[in-house]
């Protein structure tokens, strides 16, 4: 599942709460139909980003709400198990040339919805209903805008259904495997985002090498993070994202694991996790201060997600031995004490290194060689 969520479905009044004068994409001097179509889709299949979107720059945000959308709808496919193999390529495939214009969106919606099995939520099934609104809202869009949701859209639906090949219930096979599944489905979202965002702001925009560097990066640590939480849910589906091979160097056989029975073994190997994902998410703060301070709102949709990564992250070094992603969740104090502490020290590059240092200096540091899906070795 790509654009991963850290936090409560009740997080909407905190946040509400501390958003004070920003997040004023909701109420959006342009009010197309599409436009509030899509804002209050984002709010019914989101959780994170409904919350962290608003506090982008209003025009941004409308542009990020569709492809978070976007991109939900190949999540849909990937995330049905009832949908044989060869129907979700046929539907991947199909969805594919409608973003790229070469297929008309209405029979896509259409058939896609009669063939989603029950177990799929209602807003998800409207979303697909609705695809044809969602593309009319991607077609709206500036070219260069265009360009970066349907490349993003073509390398997710590719990588999903590469994997969707490769899952198996003992994990995939080694870390390199899971980098690259990672790249997929949230590594190549992040090299959107920061296409859209250097399309937003020439000051960003002359960081764009720098920022794409490190935006696959941001997205795995987003994405492990959420492996590592919802593992054990993952697993009741008949699905593992963790590597064999880094369990196995620990002593634990994934094909035999159980909720709670994973003994030292699993601590080890989730430790090793957890490592790893911290150094993601420190390439993560590398690439938000290379946003220019004067872009808060910006600023605040990255430092938001890397906070609720990190402490969901601590939660989970505590209680290695969790039987559901429910125990390690933050809590909605936490979620407040983000916010607050955020929204105080974004536009000091000192505080904001100082405190990511603090809060993660007990975490566990990898010891395996954490490669980017490219090869390319951690930042500094």
């Amino acid at each position: 599942m790509s654009f991963s969520d850290h936090y409560e479905t009740d997080a909407p009044g905190v946040i509400a709460r501390e958003r004070g004068e920003s997040g004023n994409m909701h109420v959006a001097d342009n009010c197309r139909p599409d436009v509030d179509f899509e804002f209050e889709a984002l709010k019914k299949v989101s959780r994170s980003f409904a919350l962290t979107i608003p506090e982008l720059p209003v025009d941004l945000g409308r542009v990020v709400t569709n492809a978070y959308l976007i991109c939900r709808i190949i999540d849909t496919i990937e995330d049905d198990e009832a949908l044989p193999l060869d129907v979700k390529a046929r539907f991947f495939k199909e969805f594919v040339q409608v973003l790229n214009a070469e297929a008309p969106a209405a029979p896509f919606a259409a058939n896609l919805t009669e063939r989603l099995s029950d177990g799929v939520p209602e807003a998800e099934r409207d979303l697909v209903k609705n695809t044809p609104v969602i593309i009319g809202g991607t077609f709206s869009l500036t070219p260069p805008q265009r360009q970066a949701i349907r490349k993003c859209g073509a390398v997710m639906a590719r990588g999903m259904l590469e994997f969707q090949r490769l899952k198996k219930p003992g994990g995939l096979e080694d870390l390199e495997a899971m980098n690259r599944y990672c790249y997929f489905v949230a590594g190549v979202v992040g090299e959107m985002l920061t296409e859209l965002f250097c399309d937003h702001a020439p000051a960003i925009a002359g960081r764009r090498r720098e920022l794409l560097a490190r935006a696959a990066s941001f997205g795995q640590g987003l994405q492990m993070t959420n492996i590592i939480k919802d593992l054990w849910e993952d697993q009741r589906q008949g699905t593992c994202w963790l590597p064999r091979s880094v369990f196995a160097g620990a002593g634990c056989d994934l094909d035999r694991l159980t909720p709670g029975n994973g003994g030292e073994a699993f601590a080890r190997g989730i430790a090793e996790m957890i490592g790893i994902t911290r150094g993601h998410l420190q390439n993560a703060l590398s690439y938000t201060l290379l946003i220019p301070p004067e872009e808060a709102g910006i600023r605040r949709f990255c430092l938001w997600a890397i906070g609720m990564a990190v402490f969901t992250l601590r939660n989970i070094n505590r209680k290695k031995g969790f039987r559901s992603g429910v125990e390690v969740k933050i809590s909605r104090r936490t979620l407040r004490s983000i916010i607050m502490v955020c929204n105080m020290t974004q536009r000091s590059d000192f505080l904001l290194a100082g405190l990511f240092a603090w809060i993660t200096h007990d975490l566990p540091a990898a010891r395996t060689h954490a490669a980017g899906p490219r090869g390319a070795p951690p930042l500094p």
